[in-house]
């Protein structure tokens, strides 16, 4: 029997969406005139976008290199368009492979925006889903659950994050397939007017690509995000606390990266979100020990400061 075929109503019909790629531009885009590189990114703004993913974001070079080359390729295809050179719509869809906290989420904000600068997405925006939003509990369920998704997404980028749970073989009554079906025919047929990212661990990522061998051939970029190291982790604490208006006091910088070197010896340690976790109860601290003084007179420098003891007082420490 043959499988249904999914459209989803309101996206940009294919057909059109190739003839921009296949024809020169028209008169009414504002890039139709762009002849050097220079001319497109001054007419887009990409370069600030790249700029603000280096500041946004500590360390993963690799991660960044491999953007300014997806950049660099759209950007070049742009120009072929108005040269009225044949140009293939490239293929968008992306696997964002890596442990929690290592800015998986903030990429692919940064993509959308890339993507809509550029022309290549409708709206720029980005719709962050898990296997809940797409998969039903029960038959008929599924279906309308994931077409609601896509909807919603058209013109813009879907984020599946934890994608691997949407395939489930161990549980045979599982409605998972349907929805990974569903993604397939919409990532193929509509993919002028869909760009979708797959996130999660790295190792549980190869072993749905294998159990899914279309959808591995639908994904063109496959970005891995290393995890941090000690003094990455130290820069982010840095500027997250700079951004909150707090700072180390004297020996208060040692003694997180002290925290920090134990943290990541224990389980489920999530890179920049255990770090923003651990200055949020490090702040809690803080906190309670000027309380506890209420007559003290506090000034700028005592509301602003972290001090060695607000992260010495963890229970980690404790058990080392």
């Amino acid at each position: 029997m043959t499988a249904p075929s999914y459209t989803i109503p309101g996206s940009t019909p294919a057909a059109v969406s190739r003839a921009r790629t296949e024809q020169p531009a028209l008169p009414s885009d504002p890039l139709a005139g762009a002849r050097s590189v220079a001319e497109v990114l001054a007419g887009t703004q990409v370069d600030a976008v790249l700029q603000e993913l280096d500041a946004e974001l500590v360390g993963l070079v690799p991660v960044k290199a491999r953007i300014r080359d997806i950049a660099a390729l759209l950007v070049i295809d742009r120009l072929r368009v108005n040269f009225g050179l044949l140009s293939q719509a490239p293929s968008l869809h992306m696997c964002f492979s890596g442990n929690p906290g290592t800015g998986k989420t903030t990429v692919a904000q940064r993509m959308a925006h890339i993507l809509h600068r550029l022309g290549y997405v409708r709206k720029g925006h980005l719709i962050s889903v898990t296997r809940d939003d797409l998969v039903g509990q029960y038959i008929g369920h599924t279906a309308p659950k994931t077409k609601e998704v896509l909807q919603r997404a058209m013109g813009g980028v879907l984020f599946i994050d934890e994608a691997y749970y949407l395939y489930r073989p161990e549980n045979e009554r599982d409605y998972g397939q349907e929805a990974i079906e569903i993604l397939l025919q919409v990532m193929e047929n509509q993919r002028s007017d869909l760009v979708v990212i797959l996130a999660g661990y790295h190792d549980r990522m190869e072993t749905f690509f294998q159990s899914n061998p279309g959808m591995r051939s639908r994904i063109a970029h496959h970005l891995d995000f290393p995890d941090y190291a000690v003094p990455e982790l130290m820069h982010i604490a840095d500027k997250t606390l700079a951004q909150q208006h707090y700072h180390f006091g004297a020996g208060a910088g040692e003694a997180f990266e002290q925290y920090l070197t134990l943290r990541m010896q224990q389980p489920q340690f999530a890179n920049a979100r255990s770090v923003r976790n651990a200055l949020d109860r490090a702040r809690l601290r803080q906190a309670s020990r000027l309380f506890a003084n209420r007559d003290q007179v506090l000034d700028v420098h005592a509301l602003t400061t972290i001090e060695p003891q607000d992260i010495l007082a963890s229970r980690l420490f404790q058990n080392s």
